[in-house]
């Protein structure tokens, strides 16, 4: 089976669903932001504080190239897809599912998260924007799946029937 790379907005459920994908299809998971925190040795947090947004970008590129392209699942940042070669490469090495979630489901996921950069320090409105202006590069998917009213379950069952005939 090729590899299933899950994309989409931070706070779409893509760690959720991935792991819960991968015990449906009895696959193994890796999460992109893990794999580069084992790399770096360093917290996503402190890439993006010490290095930039920019570095850490570059990072993903690195490691997304260094992970198997066959029988897993795998997990990506939301921003993995900003970059065109992150796209054309998991295209062309497995089935890339864009996991679309409403922005208000995805504020209510998020807003005291602080765990994460690019929402510690964002307003709503900012955030919004920013999911706006990140529509574009993830409607460039081989498939897609609205993960704001389903149940876990409803999802994993859905995606995996999706896959199975793409």
């Amino acid at each position: 089976m090729k590899t299933i790379y899950l994309t989409g907005f931070m706070g779409s459920g893509k760690t959720t669903i991935g792991r819960e994908l991968a015990r449906y299809l009895q696959l193994p998971v890796i999460d992109t932001d893990e794999e580069i925190i084992k790399e770096t040795g360093i917290s996503i947090n402190e890439i993006f504080s010490t290095y930039g947004e920019s570095h850490f970008r570059d990072l993903e590129v690195k490691i997304l190239s260094s992970l198997p392209t066959q029988n897993v699942v795998i997990t990506t940042g939301g921003g993995i897809v900003l970059k065109d070669q992150n796209r054309e490469w998991m295209k062309k090495h497995g089935v890339l599912v864009y996991l679309h979630c409403d922005f208000e489901v995805i504020w209510t996921r998020l807003q005291h998260d602080q765990t994460r950069p690019l929402v510690k320090n964002s307003r709503k409105d900012e955030l919004e924007q920013l999911y706006q202006s990140r529509k574009s590069v993830y409607h460039d998917y081989n498939l897609m799946i609205d993960t704001s009213a389903l149940q876990l379950s409803q999802i994993v069952k859905q995606l995996a029937d999706m896959i199975k005939n793409a």
